[in-house]
């Protein structure tokens, strides 16, 4: 995966996702740390630098923030794993995706923004983990790379952690009979439950569950005056 000669992530005739990439592999490195300024300072007059560092996820490139590593300072990112080199013709294209903000809204509501394979709301701190807290993206039901288009049908809402997981799961493909194996195994009212979910197509939340999932994308002091105002209500 060597770089070709006359590429330089200095080039600005380049694509603002080459540079991000020429940049994160030839300065910070696999197991490197660095922030969102010195990025914006390296690739300086293309805009949506961060979302072009985004858009390398899809590729393989593993890029972690506080929130997925607890151990960085919150303007800090760690460089885990370098992908695809997105700088080659051959991969130019690689990971790329367009997701309309519409599409991703409606994802979103229609599954009550929480992820539908852990059930963690957005903002919501990962059980025995402080401070490390969730944020939601959007993941595919069928692999983007065998093809499949980012249709809300094969869209699914998922934390940054279940899609990391998911998409190193290459060569792990889940069948029917294992699926029906464990439905057995269940009790009936999981049964019933699981069967209505089915129906939905999505499980279905309690009202108590979608004011949760709502409550945790406010801001921290709100999600305290709200608590507050709770706790007098049910005093009351």
């Amino acid at each position: 995966m060597a770089l070709e000669p006359d590429l330089d992530w200095r080039d600005e005739a380049l694509g603002a996702r080459i540079r991000v990439a020429l940049w994160l592999r030839g300065e910070v490195g696999e197991g490197g740390t660095f922030s969102k300024r010195q990025l914006r300072e390296a690739i300086k007059g293309k805009e949506q630098v961060d979302r072009r560092m985004r858009d390398l996820r899809p590729a393989g490139w593993v890029i972690k923030s506080y929130r997925d590593k607890p151990s960085l300072k919150p303007d800090e990112l760690y460089l885990e794993t370098v992908g695809l080199p997105v700088w080659d013709k051959e991969y130019r294209a690689a990971g790329l995706r367009q997701i309309s903000a519409k599409t991703r809204r409606d994802v979103y509501e229609r599954d009550g923004h929480v992820c539908r394979r852990c059930g963690i709301a957005a903002g919501e701190e990962y059980p025995g983990e402080q401070g490390s807290h969730a944020r939601l993206t959007l993941g595919h039901v069928v692999s983007h790379k065998a093809g499949s288009a980012a249709s809300p049908e094969n869209l699914i809402t998922e934390c940054a952690r279940c899609n990391e997981s998911v998409r190193h799961l290459t060569g792990v493909q889940m069948d029917k009979e294992k699926v029906w194996d464990r439905i057995r195994e269940l009790r009936n009212s999981d049964r019933k439950a699981l069967f209505a979910w089915m129906v939905h197509k999505g499980r279905v939340a309690t009202p108590a569950e979608k004011v949760w999932a709502m409550y945790w994308q406010l801001p921290a002091a709100q999600r305290d005056e709200l608590r507050g105002k709770l706790h007098d209500l049910l005093q009351s």
